[in-house]
């Protein structure tokens, strides 16, 4: 699930940072008693080959403002690099880079705009299969 964005080819070494930055960033965030990023996730990192610096991908609960979350970030940025040298065990952590999720927030809208779609409404007075096939005059086999 990378974002892309850093070039060239992906080294197994950055994409097992990806995988371990995401983990304990996520973890680290359950222990940080700031209510603006309460319910934040971390839906991927994005480690550049240099190692010199960290896309941090992340979505907010319905409602929430992402710039707040990512205020909030950033404000605890230097405990969040912290963890990550520690826990990681690497000597140079990367600078850290947060962004919204804006492919989440895209997937989400999308959904929205499906949902209020006639032929994808509850369909509880349509009785017909969505894919056209009437299940009334199926020849009479109902194995599936």
């Amino acid at each position: 699930m990378s974002r892309g964005g850093s070039g060239g080819r992906r080294y197994p070494r950055t994409a097992r940072l990806n995988k371990l930055f995401q983990e304990i960033l996520a973890e680290e965030l359950t222990h940080i008693d700031d209510e603006r990023i309460e319910m934040v996730t971390v839906m991927d990192v994005d480690v550049d080959a240099e190692l010199s610096r960290a896309l941090v991908y992340y979505l907010v609960p319905d409602g929430a403002d992402p710039a707040v979350a990512g205020e909030a970030l950033a404000d605890h940025r230097v405990r969040l690099k912290g963890t990550l040298g520690s826990q990681a065990r690497i000597r140079r952590v990367p600078e850290l880079v947060f962004r919204a999720d804006d492919v989440s927030l895209s997937a989400a809208r999308i959904e929205a705009i499906l949902a209020e779609l006639p032929e994808t409404r509850d369909g509880s007075d349509d009785e017909s299969d969505p894919n056209g096939i009437d299940e009334s005059s199926d020849g009479g086999d109902d194995t599936e």
